[in-house]
């Protein structure tokens, strides 16, 4: 049996590590491919500073930026069986940096013999049945610039939903003088120290990166939106307005008959779900949203379940949820878990789908999400966790961001899976500008604020 995992990202770093588990207990796993059309895994976490194409003419995937920081707690996606304890052998705070994080997500496989599966600088270009029973891959190697045809049995896409940008209509748009960009596009803001700058969304996207304008000096952070405003203490300096209707040169004009200039136009306005490695009949389609349409178990692709989707959903877990899919989609790839029939899945599919369509709050989508990952959990052998008290970390979470928006991310969380509370780092993270893993380990920084002794 052969088996095509599309991305080396998160999604599929896990996908292999469910893969590993099971072959290290001694069973008999199938052949791996793992296509990553960058030099490294990591996906997301793999920061490139280019955009728009990549060194082979390829569309970049990644969207993260120089000094981004985990806007959720660390304690919220640790893996289950490799903690933050083990990786760095002492506590460290529940917000680390970009280049902590990867260096922990890359630890977990380190010391495997995983990538030996995995095929790099490959993109798949096409994806289609090649007969009842298996799956044509066209796959090209971007360095030897070679097409590679061959058959497998099972598919799983782990490429992820957050590289191809929504981009709204704006009229006069085209005619702003300044930057205008999509978030997927930003990769720092140490650039705007002076300048206004205008946030399109009211999302995560236009948190965060409006919280990094500020940290790096704009003169004035605006966000505007469409629905509800992102609803924030915010700090003198960064407001919040309706939708911004049109653009003459650099002025905008809002919904709500204001008026200002601005520098530069972000448009934090979201991702659609692109796949174009796949037809149509095989491809998840429509909003990003916390229960996709097609996916029994939120994985299985109702249509074909020999096909499989990673981290398909819109995420408040992320890394511990991606491996407990991992593990499912691997036990019925294995034959440990039978699925049932067409009728019942889609059953199945319509109650998730219901429920996912009645939630009216954070904090009932993190529920429910959690519910997914209870649902999971105890079909495998993935360990098991106290999804329920993770649960509650994110809801505490979403408490100290309305509380302080520039100041949460100096709150520490106690982890779920070892019981060690994390430290506070010894920087405030509005002052703190070296994102780099070795000043974020540094130990001989004392925080200016903490007790003496």
């Amino acid at each position: 049996m052969r088996v095509a995992i599309i991305g080396a990202g998160p999604s599929g770093m896990a996908q292999l590590r469910a893969f590993e588990a099971a072959q290290a207990q001694g069973a008999e796993v199938p052949e791996i491919v793992c296509f990553e059309k960058q030099s490294d895994w990591g996906g997301q976490w793999n920061y490139t500073w280019m955009t728009g194409c990549d060194a082979h003419g390829e569309p970049v995937h990644s969207s993260m930026y120089r000094n981004l920081w985990s806007n959720g707690p660390k304690e919220a996606l640790e893996f289950a069986d490799y903690t933050f304890d083990e990786h760095f052998g002492r506590p460290i705070s529940s917000y680390p940096p970009r280049p902590v994080l990867w260096d922990y997500i890359n630890g977990r496989l380190a010391n495997s013999e995983v990538r030996r599966h995995v095929r790099f600088n490959t993109v798949v270009r096409w994806i289609d049945r090649a007969s009842d029973d298996t799956f044509l891959v066209v796959s090209e190697d971007l360095v030897q610039r070679r097409t590679t045809r061959e058959v497998f049995d099972h598919v799983i896409v782990a490429s992820g939903h957050f590289w191809s940008p929504n981009l709204p209509t704006i009229d006069g748009l085209e005619s702003f003088p300044g930057q205008v960009l999509h978030a997927h596009d930003f990769r720092g803001a140490e650039s705007y120290d002076g300048l206004k700058v205008l946030l399109v969304g009211s999302s995560y996207s236009a948190e965060d990166i409006g919280s990094q304008a500020y940290k790096m000096g704009a003169a004035l952070v605006t966000g505007t939106y469409r629905t509800s405003p992102m609803g924030y203490d915010w700090p003198d300096g960064f407001d919040e307005r309706p939708l911004v209707q049109r653009f003459v040169g650099s002025t905008a004009h809002f919904a709500d008959g204001t008026t200002d200039t601005y520098d530069v136009i972000i448009l934090c306005t979201g991702y659609l779900h692109k796949y174009p490695y796949l037809p149509s009949e095989l491809s998840l389609s429509g909003p990003n949203c916390v229960w996709p349409q097609g996916l029994y178990k939120g994985v299985v692709w109702q249509d074909d379940p020999g096909l499989f989707y990673i981290g398909a959903q819109d995420q408040w877990f992320t890394f511990n949820m991606f491996d407990l899919q991992a593990w499912y989609v691997r036990d019925v790839i294995m034959g440990r878990i039978t699925l049932p029939d067409n009728a019942e899945r889609q059953a199945e599919i319509d109650m998730w789908v219901a429920r996912a369509d009645a939630l009216t709050s954070a904090e009932e989508e993190i529920r429910f999400q959690g519910s997914h990952l209870r649902d999971l959990m105890g079909r495998t052998d993935y360990p098991e966790f106290d999804v329920v008290a993770v649960e509650d970390i994110f809801v505490e979470w979403k408490d100290h961001k309305s509380a302080d928006i520039m100041g949460y991310r100096d709150q520490s969380y106690r982890s779920v899976m070892t019981g060690t509370m994390a430290v506070q780092h010894h920087t405030p993270w509005l002052t703190e500008l070296d994102d780099s893993m070795e000043r974020y380990l540094d130990t001989s920084i004392v925080r200016e604020d903490a007790p003496v002794g």
